[in-house]
Parts: structure tokens; C-alpha cells; sequence
């Protein structure tokens, strides 16, 4: 019996970083591993939503691209020479076929491993990023190049040099030792808040939010504090994840539709998780040093605290955003501290703020400029141009359901002009 496709989408997503690390771990050569798992992926896209799923999907793909990566490495040892690359490596060469009887492990999860491996460190940290972002999230390229405010053809090669580079240094697959780790860390975090937010708010379709994604992320930034419980800036990644998705099933009405932080039902807020996120940046802070992961989880915090919308401690979440900022500039943190400048001094202190960031190159024409625009200017009162920005956002964002809250919001008030 025949799976809708995007079950077995989803599936393939899930799936797909748990081979890849298997068949690095077997063969040593992430970037050959790399293709071979995407076209046995092929052959499940072709095959499953027509056939059914086979009884094992994890292995089956194992399998497939097992047999697709030996037919590589043969091809590539034909043209290459590939006795010339295995003199200088050491140790254990496994760019080689294995034995025929050696036994094919499909049911240990690899993806930390994978994670730790694609930040390299003879990759910048962007590269190291955009890589695991693509190998370990399941992100298209488009999408990553997003989340950069970078062109997709420009994400395309750094992606490209990125395999390149690892496969020509022969790291081994393991875990790396505790001098190593730490030396990724910064990266992986990275790369764990990016999958997070891409899938808390896709960036591109008919759904608010990519479940596979989020789930995913959060799975792995708990392996990460299981590994480094000590780590304040894990903990306070995995507190931040908590309480951010504490708040997912108010964020949509019946229809998907979605529905602003302001105008959520918060009984329908996940105390558990927000029980949990607090526990944990409370900890993480005193235990020190103080680093973004754990100031963005303050925010979501208070936010998740406050019983109504209007007794939020904006002051506070203020100051936040401005430690925020000396700690870890990006254009993200300047908007929405500006945001937050509005909801304690006024919207034309906020919009004051957001004029200073218009200059940045990175978010010049950016969705998010134009709705936080929207946003204050209507709270001034100017409904005429709170119009204009928010039909603006919404030509800007590749995200249905954001573009159908905009241009609600924009009929609203163009509606009450009339």
C-alpha cells in the first residue's frame, strides 16, 4: 500500500543525518558519503510513496547507499589514484570498500558524531554552519542561504568548498577529544539555534513551522547537555529551545492562521516545558559565564512569566537586549531591541532605532525591518504607514501564514482608515 509523499518526506528528513553519520563512521569520506546518501534518498522518493514503506526505513537506506557509496569510491579511486591520497593519511584508511563479511551496524545514531565533524576546524565558522545546516538539519541550500541573508549561489560554493576541505584532511570519524569539542562548540551551538528557528518559523511554505526540524534540534541540544552538563551556554540553548516551543500550540488559530505573541492564549502555554527552561537558564546563570544563548533565554523566560501581555517586564527584557547586543551584535538583536526600546519609551523612540539599522546592507528590504516598522507605527497611531510596511513584509516573506497575518493586519487598519 502506497505512504502519502510527504509522510515519506519526513521521514527521509529524520532519517537522513542518521545514515550519512553511519556511512561516514564506516568509510571515512563525508563529502562521497554525502552524495551517496542523497541518491539512495532518491530511490526512497521514487519507490516508497508508491511500494510502502519497507519494514526497517533506517536500514534500508543504509543499505542502498552502502552499495551506492562502494561503486563511488571505486569510480573515484579509478580516476584519482586513491593509493596516492591513502599514503598521507594515517591510521585507518576507510575510503576503501570494506570487507564483504564485516558486519554493516545500521542502529547506532551517529548525528552528534556528524554534527562535531561537519564544524571542522579547517572551516570558518559561517562554512562549518551552512555545512552542518545541510548535513544534519536537512535545510535546502536556499534555505540556509536565508537564514545568511547571503544569495543561494553564494551558499552553494562555501557549501561546496566546505566538503572539499574536509575531505581532504582525512579527519577521522569520532567524537572529537575534550580540547576539540571545545574548539567546534561555538559552531555547533550555532548550528543547533539555526535549525531550531528555521523549523520554530519556516522560512518558506504553506506551514508556520517545521516540526522535524524543531524536534530535531531539540533531541540533539539534549544529547549536548547530556554530554556537557557543566556548559553554561548548552544549557542555556536547551532552555531557550523550551521555552520558545513552550508557547507552540497557541501560535496558530483553527486554520493555521498565525496568531502574535500579544494576542495568545497562554493557557494554552506548555507549563512542563516552561518549568524546564526556566529551571535550567536560572542555573546555567548563576553557574556563569554569562553568553547569549543564556541572555535570549532570560527574554523567552519573561515573556513566559508574564500572566497577560501587558505586564510584561519590558524594562527588563530591555536591559536584556542591550547586554544582548554589547555580547553578540547581530541585526536581529538591534531589531528587536529597538522593539523592546518601544514598549518602554515609546514607538517613536522604538522607530528612532530601527531608522539606525535601515544602513545595514543585511537587512535593507528585509521582511522583518518593514513588519517591526508596521508594528510601531501603528501603535503611533500613523495608520497610513503602518499599512504600507506591513503590505510590504508581506511581498517580503516566503512564509504563507506570515504573509496572511500581514496582510490582515494591513486590511484591518487600511479598513478602519476607510
Amino acid at each position: 500500500m502506497g505512504v502519502p509523499e510527504h509522510t515519506v518526506e519526513d521521514l527521509l528528513r529524520e532519517l537522513a543525518p542518521q545514515v550519512l553519520g553511519a556511512l561516514t563512521r564506516r568509510f571515512g569520506d563525508f563529502a562521497t558519503a554525502e552524495d551517496a546518501v542523497q541518491e539512495a534518498l532518491l530511490d526512497a522518493a521514487r519507490q516508497w510513496p508508491a511500494d510502502g514503506l519497507p519494514d526497517n526505513p533506517r536500514g534500508w537506506l543504509v543499505q542502498v547507499a552502502y552499495r551506492r557509496m562502494i561503486e563511488l569510491v571505486r569510480a573515484e579511486a579509478a580516476r584519482r589514484g586513491r593509493e596516492d591520497r591513502a599514503a598521507r593519511r594515517e591510521g585507518d584508511d576507510r575510503r576503501t570498500a570494506p570487507a564483504a563479511d564485516e558486519p554493516l551496524i545500521t542502529d547506532r545514531d551517529d548525528t552528534l558524531v556528524l554534527l562535531f565533524l561537519s564544524c571542522h576546524p579547517t572551516l570558518s565558522t559561517a562554512s562549518a554552519i551552512a555545512l552542518t545546516l545541510r548535513a544534519v538539519g536537512g535545510l535546502s541550500t536556499a534555505e540556509i542561504a536565508r537564514a545568511f541573508l547571503v544569495p543561494e549561489a553564494t551558499m552553494a560554493q562555501r557549501i561546496s568548498r566546505a566538503k572539499q576541505r574536509i575531505r581532504a584532511s582525512g579527519l577521522p570519524f569520532r567524537m572529537p577529544d575534550e580540547g576539540e569539542r571545545q574548539a567546534r562548540l561555538a559552531a555547533v551551538l550555532h548550528v543547533l539555534y539555526l535549525t531550531f528557528t528555521e523549523g520554530h518559523t519556516a522560512s518558506l511554505g504553506t506551514d508556520l513551522r517545521r516540526v522535524d526540524l524543531f524536534e530535531e534540534a531539540i533531541r540533539l541540544t539534549r544529547e549536548m547537555h547530556a554530554l556537557l552538563p557543566d556548559d553554561s551556554e548548552v544549557t542555556g540553548l536547551l532552555a531557550l529551545m523550551l521555552l520558545t516551543e513552550a508557547r507552540a500550540a497557541a501560535r496558530t488559530g483553527p486554520s493555521g492562521e498565525l496568531i502574535s505573541l500579544a494576542d495568545q492564549d497562554r493557557s494554552r502555554w506548555d507549563a512542563a516545558a516552561i518549568a524546564e527552561g526556566t529551571a535550567l537558564v536560572t542555573r546555567a546563570m548563576a553557574r556563569g559565564p554569562v553568553g547569549p544563548y543564556q541572555l535570549q533565554a532570560a527574554i523567552a523566560a519573561l515573556h513566559d512569566e508574564a500572566p497577560t501581555a501587558a505586564q510584561t517586564d519590558w524594562p527588563q527584557i530591555l536591559a536584556l537586549y542591550q547586554v544582548l547586543e554589547r555580547v553578540s551584535a547581530s541585526p536581529v538583536v538591534s531589531l528587536n531591541r529597538a522593539v523592546a526600546t518601544a514598549m518602554v519609551h515609546g514607538p517613536a523612540a522604538g522607530l528612532d532605532a530601527l531608522a539606525a539599522l535601515a544602513a545595514d546592507p543585511r537587512l535593507a528590504g528585509h521582511h522583518r525591518l518593514d513588519a517591526a516598522r508596521a508594528h510601531l507605527y501603528e501603535m503611533a497611531g500613523d495608520r497610513e504607514r503602518a499599512v504600507a510596511h506591513y503590505r510590504a513584509a508581506a511581498g517580503g516573506t516566503t512564509s504563507l501564514p506570515e504573509q496572511h497575518y500581514l496582510r490582515m493586519r494591513a486590511a484591518r487598519l487600511a479598513g478602519a482608515t476607510n
